[in-house]
């Protein structure tokens, strides 16, 4: 299962149409899909996913090398339509893709604990 998460400004519907039509594109399809909205209370966290707008949370089965193309198209959408992909549950997101939506990794590398491991960090934190 590959989750993709992610919160685009409420101006921004269309990032969510083009989304939807991409996936019919693909073939793929969800079997999950989650809607909410989130206020405009802002998070105090250096990596906070929340911020204000209209979040979709969408489960897609594993087809390997065509799911992950798909999802990294997706990524590109909400990234030109100023959203943000939520890393909680990703298996897949790109190291370019992490470091566009989170340029404050730099900022929050420094709480790390130098005997943490984790492949996430390795695999988005490798340089451009």
């Amino acid at each position: 299962m590959n989750r993709f998460s992610f919160v685009v400004p409420y101006t921004d519907y269309n990032a969510i149409r083009t989304i939807f039509q991409k996936i019919a594109e693909s073939g793929l399809g969800s079997f999950l899909a989650v809607l909410k909205t989130f206020g405009d209370i802002p998070s105090l966290g250096i990596m906070s996913f929340p911020r204000q707008g209209v979040n979709l949370a969408l489960d897609f089965p594993n087809d390997g090398t065509k799911t992950f193309n798909l999802l990294e198209q997706l990524d590109q959408i909400v990234k030109a339509n100023n959203g943000l992909v939520y890393p909680a549950k990703d298996a897949r997101m790109s190291a370019d893709s992490f470091q566009s939506f989170y340029p404050q990794w730099h900022e929050f590398a420094k709480y790390i604990d130098p005997k943490f491991s984790s492949s996430f960090w390795r695999r988005v934190t490798v340089s451009k």
